[in-house]
């Protein structure tokens, strides 16, 4: 996969971190509220150096160890597939697993614009594993330095969630565990600038992230990219900067 294709992944991350603020903000804004003040506050010079720096240090450990366990997950996925197509010996099922992603991308611009909350039922498929990991948190808090944070972050990960749900899917139908785990990693790093802006100001963001315009806008912008995907698929269109910036067979290995 060569770093354009993972594009597409990357924007629905960064746009879709206004569903992950909503999923993930109460244990972000721990990381400034565990401090006696803001990690990034706007005055810095009233606040200790140290404690700033240690709050940043939190933050960045806690999405380091999220994202390690949206790669491991990727991986998994992606190499799962791999597996499954090198005994079965058969094209389609990677074409079909095409077509299911960018369906699932489309599920995504309508479920970031609350048009459609289809992906929701996603999140149930996965209560059975978080039911398992949720009481090692427990141990974890309240966050004092930066491995607990680093571990925490790598259980959040596997909290069960229709947008991860929807990479994942995608991320298999790279068929190999490194494309996986390289699709799972550009969307995550798409999420990082909003959780770590949380993480270091609290939950100043939750109320803008809740706005009707701000959620419909990340859907349009994620929107597009399936609807293209499908008609790449449909009617065969080619075009390169199509196929560099689109989920497309090309990009993605398949051939129409």
């Amino acid at each position: 996969m060569s770093a354009l294709s993972l594009f597409p992944f990357f924007v629905a991350g960064l746009v879709g971190s206004v569903h992950c603020v909503g999923m993930c903000g109460g244990i972000v804004s721990a990381f400034s509220m565990a401090a006696p003040r803001p990690a990034f506050p706007i005055a810095v010079t009233t606040i200790p150096a140290a404690a700033v720096v240690d709050g940043g240090l939190r933050v960045l450990a806690y999405n380091a160890g999220r994202l390690g366990s949206y790669m491991a997950a990727g991986a998994l996925a992606g190499g799962m597939l791999g597996g499954v197509r090198q005994l079965a010996g058969v094209a389609p099922l990677q074409m079909a697993a095409y077509w299911l992603a960018n369906l699932m991308l489309v599920a995504l611009g309508l479920y970031l614009m609350d048009a459609w909350r289809g992906l929701a039922r996603l999140e149930a498929s996965g209560r059975f594993l978080w039911q398992r990991l949720q009481p090692l948190t427990r141990h974890l808090l309240p966050i004092r330095h930066p491995g607990q944070a680093l571990a925490l972050g790598a259980l959040w990960g596997w909290l069960p969630c229709g947008m991860v749900y929807s990479m994942l899917l995608t991320a298999m139908l790279t068929g190999s565990a490194s494309g996986g785990a390289a699709v799972m990693l550009a969307f995550g790093l798409g999420t990082m600038p909003a959780l770590v802006t949380m993480g270091l100001l609290g939950n100043r963001l939750q109320t803008w992230t809740r706005k009707r315009e701000v959620r419909l806008g990340a859907g349009l912008l994620v929107l597009p990219f399936g609807l293209l995907g499908l008609a790449r698929a449909s009617h065969g269109i080619s075009a390169g900067w199509l196929d560099a910036l689109c989920l497309t067979p090309a990009a993605m290995g398949v051939g129409l």
